[in-house]
C-alpha cells in the first residue's frame, strides 16, 4: 500500500478547516494537544454544546448532538490529555436527554440554510439510538482515559438507553445507526459485561463481505468494514474476516486521490461542507491506516 502522507499535508493546507489541519498534525507528532483543543473551541456554544458546522452538513450555530459526536473525537484524540470541556460536554447533553435516556437526532434550528434535511427536519421529542449511540460510543472511548466523563451521570444514562435499545432490535436497522450500535458495544465492551453478547447480536445483521448499504442514499453508498471496526484488536473486529479487513484496508489507501485527500461516498449539503468532509475524510483515513500499521 502506497500512500503519500506529504501530498495528504498539502491537500489539507490547501482545502481542509483548521480542525482537521490540526488534528492532522497531532496524528503526525507535529503539534500538541492544546493547538487541537483551541481549533475545536471555536464551534463550542456558552452552554457547553457544540454547532457552528463541526458537524459539517448541520451549518446552524446551536448546539446540538452531532456536534457533540466530533466533539467527543477531538477529546479522544488528544489522550492521555484531559479537558474540562469533555465533562462540560457531558452536562449539556444531560440537559438535553428524554425522559427515557435518550437524545433526540437533532435539536431544533432556527435557520436551515446548508443543513441536511434529515437533521434540520428532525423531531427534537423524540430519542434516537443513532444519535445516542454515537455521543455515548464516543463519550465511552474519552471515559478510557478521562476518569471525569467515565463517573458522569448522563453517561450511565445514555449507556443503559442503548443497551436496552439495541436488545430490543429484531429486524435490521438503518446502515448508519447500525454503525454507530457497533461502534458503541465496541467502546463499552470493557466496562459492560452485556456489550459482548449484544455485539454477537448486531452481527447477524451484518453480511459477510461487511457491506451494508444506506438506504436512501447513493447507489455505493455502504457502511463497510472499516466503518465498523476501524481499531484492531478491538471486539468489532470479530465481525470480520481477516482477508476482508486486509482487502478494505488496501482499498482505503488506493482511494487517496491525485490532490493528496480521500473522497466520502456520499453527497453534501453546502459547498462549505463537501470541502470539509474531504477534510474529514483524509484524517480518518490516514488515522485508520496507521494504528492498522498498514503505512
Amino acid at each position: 500500500m502506497t500512500v503519500s502522507l506529504a501530498a495528504a499535508t498539502s491537500f489539507l493546507t490547501t482545502h481542509g478547516r483548521l480542525l482537521d489541519r490540526r488534528r492532522f498534525a497531532l496524528l503526525l507528532g507535529e503539534t500538541d494537544a492544546s493547538a487541537v483543543l483551541d481549533a475545536v473551541d471555536g464551534y463550542r456554544n456558552p452552554d457547553g454544546g457544540y454547532g457552528w458546522g463541526l458537524e459539517p452538513d448541520l451549518r446552524a450555530p446551536e448546539s446540538q448532538p452531532g456536534g457533540a459526536l466530533h466533539a467527543f473525537e477531538v477529546f479522544e484524540d488528544v489522550a492521555p490529555v484531559t479537558t474540562p470541556r469533555a465533562v462540560e460536554l457531558c452536562d449539556w447533553l444531560a440537559g438535553i436527554t428524554l425522559p427515557d435516556g435518550g437524545l433526540p437526532f437533532a435539536l431544533s434550528v432556527a435557520d436551515p440554510a446548508g443543513c441536511a434535511p434529515f437533521w434540520a427536519q428532525a423531531d427534537p421529542s423524540r430519542s434516537a439510538l443513532q444519535s445516542t449511540a454515537f455521543a455515548a460510543g464516543a463519550a465511552l472511548r474519552v471515559a478510557a482515559h478521562d476518569p471525569a466523563v467515565a463517573a458522569h451521570p448522563w453517561l450511565k444514562t445514555a449507556t443503559r438507553y442503548c443497551m436496552d435499545a439495541i436488545a430490543a432490535l429484531t429486524t435490521a436497522p438503518f446502515a448508519i445507526e447500525l454503525c454507530f450500535a457497533v461502534g458503541f458495544l465496541d467502546a463499552a465492551h470493557d466496562t459492560h459485561p452485556e456489550a459482548a453478547e449484544l455485539l454477537g447480536h448486531l452481527g447477524r445483521f451484518i453480511p459477510d463481505d461487511g457491506l451494508v448499504h444506506v438506504d436512501g442514499g447513493a447507489d455505493d453508498e455502504y457502511m463497510r468494514p472499516l466503518d465498523f471496526a476501524p481499531t484492531p484488536d478491538r471486539p468489532a473486529r470479530m465481525l470480520f474476516s481477516r482477508e476482508v479487513i486486509d482487502a478494505e484496508l488496501r482499498r482505503l489507501a488506493d482511494q487517496q486521490q491525485e490532490d493528496g485527500g480521500w473522497h466520502v461516498d456520499f453527497g453534501s449539503y453546502s459547498p462549505a461542507a463537501a470541502l470539509e468532509w474531504r477534510g474529514y475524510a483524509t484524517v480518518r483515513a490516514v488515522s485508520i491506516l496507521r494504528r492498522n500499521s498498514a503505512i
